[in-house]
């Protein structure tokens, strides 16, 4: 028999998870449980404090948005105060040097020969015909042409993403790659000047205190206690009697329950096969978070950086971000302390020695010299996380047409960044309005515009769009 019955189940304080339980409250529907596995709120957003003080977030996060409901969150979050706004500096380490991002605004860095490599192909695509691309390869090649392809884009997203970017398909760019004008590529290059403005987060803001766990954390706050179990993972899913039991032996039964798990993970809780079939066709690569706290202050090339890309073979990882430099305070000694976070990625296509990945990053930070031969290290903190990236893979849109209907039937609803998998929706904003709206449409039967329009709520910032929101 249920231990309890609910009209609505969230599993996962994480995102996702809390915007749904925050609207749940917002909307005067008080009969839901969130259920979260582990102790702290914030999953893949949350932070952690090692031995020596310093904080590490499991990745390199910054705080942007697309929304007005994800800003009214952040603000009952940590206030007006709580926050340290950055203006955007990221970096490309390529040829022994630090070009700015977009890479290919900022080509007058490279050698010449280079240089003319990359302009040459982008003149070539210019006068090249359309078509539609077969996938993510053939997209950066029919929009950036061969030079900077194989200089920069093919290189660095296979180190990201793990797999080759011709398994992968084209429909996620979005925003998240600033396509290229060859007139500003040229007056750039003719004129010597950097351009660092593009992009949705050219500004961002981080938290003063606690790493991005902290957002998290206070909002999980806002739940009441009867409300809430942590610590306490589902371990199957009755989707025919519309219950869930959990490690504890807890049963409850739901009306609707609301997935935040990976969607592989969920299937395998609900025990269909079909749907252990489909979703295990799905993608994912896994990350290596390495974080390195050191004495001392970092060196005068990076006192302003955020975070870098790295495509080449020097180093293991994709992606460094000077994780001090958001706020001092993510250091045990403001002042005299400084951190770096590097990220490794690693799947079938691109396995990694976990044993030695610690040691394998640190010879990285020499090789691309962002740290010397003297450089004191404190602390080394290493925290693998299975599911990193959704991979967009060619496959995954017919997987989700099929899997996600099927267990909405079934009254489960699968969001988040690995519950949906649809990566160009998947940043924190993203994750919680997912969250929010899945409420929405099953109480009040509107739209989940985030899930199913990604680029019209990517083109622009969403007001609120329900008169009581405002």
């Amino acid at each position: 028999m249920p231990t309890a019955q609910h009209r609505f189940i969230v599993i996962g304080a994480g995102p996702t998870g809390l915007g749904a339980a925050l609207r749940l409250l917002e909307l005067g529907e008080p009969d839901f449980l969130l259920i979260e596995a582990t102790a702290a709120a914030g999953g893949l957003a949350g932070s952690v404090i090692d031995d020596q003080g310093f904080t590490w977030d499991l990745g390199g996060h910054v705080q942007f948005s697309h929304y007005q409901k994800f800003d009214e969150y952040m603000a009952l979050a940590l206030g007006e105060d709580g926050w340290i706004s950055h203006q955007r500096e990221s970096w490309v380490w390529i040829r022994g040097r630090f070009v700015p991002y977009p890479f290919q605004y900022n080509l007058h860095r490279l050698p010449k020969e280079e240089m003319w490599r990359c302009v040459q192909g982008l003149m070539e695509v210019a006068r090249a015909p359309g078509g539609t691309p077969a996938d993510f390869e053939d997209w950066s090649l029919r929009t950036f042409g061969r030079g900077i392809s194989e200089v920069f884009l093919l290189p660095y997203n296979f180190k990201v993403w793990a797999y080759p970017p011709a398994a992968m398909n084209a429909r996620w760019v979005g925003e998240r790659v600033a396509v290229p004008d060859l007139q500003t590529v040229i007056k750039g290059i003719c004129l010597g000047e950097d351009n660092l403005s593009w992009g949705p987060n050219n500004r961002f803001r981080f938290p003063r205190t606690g790493g991005t766990g902290a957002i998290w954390t206070k909002l999980a706050g806002h739940i009441p206690a009867d409300n809430k179990r942590f610590s306490d993972a589902v371990v199957t899913i009755d989707a025919a009697n519309q219950t869930v039991t959990t490690v504890s032996g807890k049963c409850y039964a739901y009306d609707h329950l609301i997935s935040t798990l990976p969607l592989d993970r969920l299937a395998v809780l609900v025990g269909d096969p079909t749907l252990i079939e489909q979703t295990a066709r799905l993608l994912y690569s896994s990350v290596h978070v390495v974080g390195i706290g050191l004495r001392g202050q970092p060196p005068e090339a990076l006192r302003t950086k955020c975070w870098m890309y790295f495509p080449e073979d020097d180093c293991p990882f994709y992606r460094v971000t000077v994780f001090s430099n958001y706020s001092p305070n993510n250091t045990p000694e403001p002042g005299t302390t400084w951190s770096l976070i590097a990220e490794v990625s690693e799947s079938p296509r691109k396995p990694v020695a976990a044993e030695r990945v610690v040691e394998d990053v640190i010879r990285g930070l020499h090789a691309t010299r962002l740290i010397g031969p003297d450089s004191e290290i404190l602390t080394r903190w290493h925290r693998r996380l299975e599911h990193g990236y959704p991979t967009p893979s060619r496959g995954r849109d017919a997987i989700l047409d099929q899997t996600l209907p099927a267990l909405e039937g079934r009254h489960l609803y699968s969001r988040g960044r690995f519950g949906a998998w649809r990566y160009e929706v998947s940043n924190q904003d993203h994750s919680l309005m997912q969250g929010v709206e899945v409420i929405e449409r099953l109480v009040n039967g509107r739209p989940e515009l985030t899930l199913n329009q990604p680029d019209l709520v990517n083109g622009r910032y969403n007001l609120s769009p329900y008169p009581e929101w405002r």
